[in-house]
């Protein structure tokens, strides 16, 4: 048996998924604690610009990654995720705070 290992970029890894993964305590907590539904939280993958970072601080017991994206009604949100069988996973979305505005204005 051969494990075969292929590094990708994380915009490769976005890029190649083929949807999302979502739990439906994370829905749940995203609307209640940040007034965000998952479809505003997926609409900022498929907008520019699209920020995408390694989230090492959370990455114990996977990779995790974060974004500062817009909706599109252009909502500006940070949304931490991974990267599940090819499907992007959201863990949280927010509105982006003032310190991720301003770097997401920059870009």
């Amino acid at each position: 048996m051969y494990i075969i290992v292929i590094y990708m970029s994380i915009d490769d890894l976005v890029t190649n998924s083929i949807g999302f993964s979502w739990d439906r305590g994370n829905v749940k907590k995203n609307w209640e604690k940040h007034r965000v539904n998952n479809l505003e939280a997926e609409e900022v993958f498929f907008n520019s610009p699209l920020l995408i970072s390694d989230d090492n601080k959370h990455s114990q017991n996977e990779k995790r990654f974060y974004c500062l994206g817009q909706t599109n009604e252009k909502r500006r949100l940070f949304v931490s995720f991974t990267i599940r069988n090819y499907k992007i996973r959201v863990i949280s979305a927010r509105d982006q705070s003032k310190k991720e505005r301003s770097a997401y204005e920059k870009a």
